[in-house]
């Protein structure tokens, strides 16, 4: 039973802990979670001994507390601890003075739900544990977190069958555990967590405005005079695509006539696609933040600095426009795109775990170094969004990244015609949608 429960956490867990990343467990009571990653360490508070013999855990692996916070760990876990600690406050408090900003709190508990069958397993002898003597809903654990400068990023539950049983086991926790009606009386709660209440920095950081532009010669002067400054020394980066009219030479244009008053980098993507166009940006841009923004202007120039301060003051770490908030204006969405938008804001929220009211708007922000971090890791997902977007959003959920969504008023395109087609784009986000949803959700 605990080889196959564990094998299960361990796979859970590893959505989010990569490879690369470094990992440490407080108070491990088994070797057979965090002690099986690449990077995996383990440490003991002072106030607490092992309730398993030292010699199961590899020395190697074990880190001493006041050396924990020094390491800037990627990932702390706390597995199960709440149910027999305490001071569970006092528990989060040390464990966030370890963290970094970067750091990522992943903690683990039962459901309540399953306390007979808990109780009966230890007396039974099926676990090593005497019974747990907290039993916490989801707020309080929540409530608990946020006393001690901790933000919950998103709740996660799972498995239905905690033992192995050929064929049904695989089936039921993969298939069925993550469904709506199902997840509620799983047995598995994992709450992903980030650290806030850190100071401000006073250092403004400066943005790359990457913009993908294809048959959009009509817009190019009015980005360049509309966009506003934000930070000290942004960069507009303009990527050409593919595009029949002029919209090459008119960033060429642009770049000779406005770039004397902010610098203006161009390039002419190599593949097709806005997915193709962001990542040729990106690879250009060489300032602290990445923003898009496309180029047929529907979402206003000035209202990037929303997105900014969002970014800047630590709202979030992946910043996402909305059009579904405001009323917006009478040509700028036809009626099925609205309900495709709709529909796979709710399919997306429901896979990725996080809240998205709008999946589909171009306009997305995210720190350099984050985007760094989900580059090097772009394999699980494969490199077939042709969007751009989804690759940032996939990414950013797998390394929980706290999702904000900043409402814009979504405009009527003024020159052009729209790049998307409804129903071709629309299966190929559907294909998309299933195959996140196997490699996040139903796992």
């Amino acid at each position: 039973m605990r080889d196959y429960f564990y094998s299960q956490l361990r796979k859970y867990i590893g959505l989010f802990v990569l490879g690369q990343n470094s990992v440490v467990e407080i108070d491990p009571t088994t070797p057979l979670l965090i002690g099986k990653f690449p990077q995996g360490k383990i440490t003991f508070r002072s106030i607490t001994q092992p309730t398993e013999p030292v010699k199961e855990f590899d020395e190697h692996k074990v880190v001493k507390i006041e050396e924990v916070a020094d390491t800037k760990p990627d990932y702390l876990v706390i597995s199960g601890l709440i149910h027999y600690e305490r001071d569970i406050q006092s528990m989060f408090a040390q464990a966030r003075a370890l963290c970094s900003p970067e750091t990522r709190l992943v903690l683990t508990y039962y459901s309540s739900m399953w306390r007979p069958l808990a109780t009966l397993a230890s007396k039974l002898g099926l676990r090593r544990r005497v019974p747990e003597s907290n039993w916490l809903a989801h707020e309080d654990v929540e409530n608990l977190l946020t006393l001690e400068d901790f933000e919950l990023i998103r709740l996660d539950q799972k498995i239905l069958i905690p033992v192995y049983i050929p064929l049904i086991s695989g089936f039921v926790n993969r298939c069925l555990a993550p469904l709506p009606l199902f997840r509620t009386l799983c047995l598995l709660n994992i709450a992903i967590a980030r650290p806030v209440g850190e100071a401000v920095s006073k250092t403004e950081p400066s943005v790359s405005i990457v913009v993908p532009a294809r048959n959009e010669a009509g817009n190019i002067e009015d980005i360049v005079k509309r966009l506003p400054v934000m930070g000290p020394d942004d960069e507009l980066i303009f990527v050409e695509g593919n595009s029949t009219d002029a919209t090459w030479k008119a960033i060429q244009e642009a770049q000779q006539r406005y770039g004397g008053e902010r610098t203006i980098l161009i390039a002419q993507q190599n593949g097709k696609g806005k997915g193709d166009a962001v990542r040729k940006g990106f690879s250009l841009a060489t300032k602290e933040v990445l923003m898009i923004l496309d180029a047929d202007m529907t979402v206003p120039p000035e209202d990037l600095p929303k997105f900014y301060n969002a970014i800047k003051d630590g709202k979030g770490e992946f910043i996402n426009g909305t059009r579904l908030v405001y009323p917006m204006e009478k040509e700028a969405m036809r009626f099925f795109n609205l309900l495709g938008n709709k529909f796979f804001a709710l399919a997306f929220s429901f896979v990725l775990g996080q809240r998205y009211k709008d999946t589909l708007c171009g306009t997305k922000v995210i720190s350099r170094s984050n985007y760094l971090k989900l580059q090097a890791n772009r394999s699980y997902f494969g490199d077939f969004d042709p969007f751009g977007d989804f690759d940032l959003i996939f990414g950013a959920a797998r390394m929980g990244l706290k999702i904000v969504e900043v409402p814009i008023g979504y405009r009527e395109r003024l020159y052009g015609e729209t790049n998307i087609s409804r129903w071709r784009h629309g299966s190929i986000l559907l294909a998309m949608l299933v195959f996140a949803a196997r490699r996040i959700k139903f796992l």
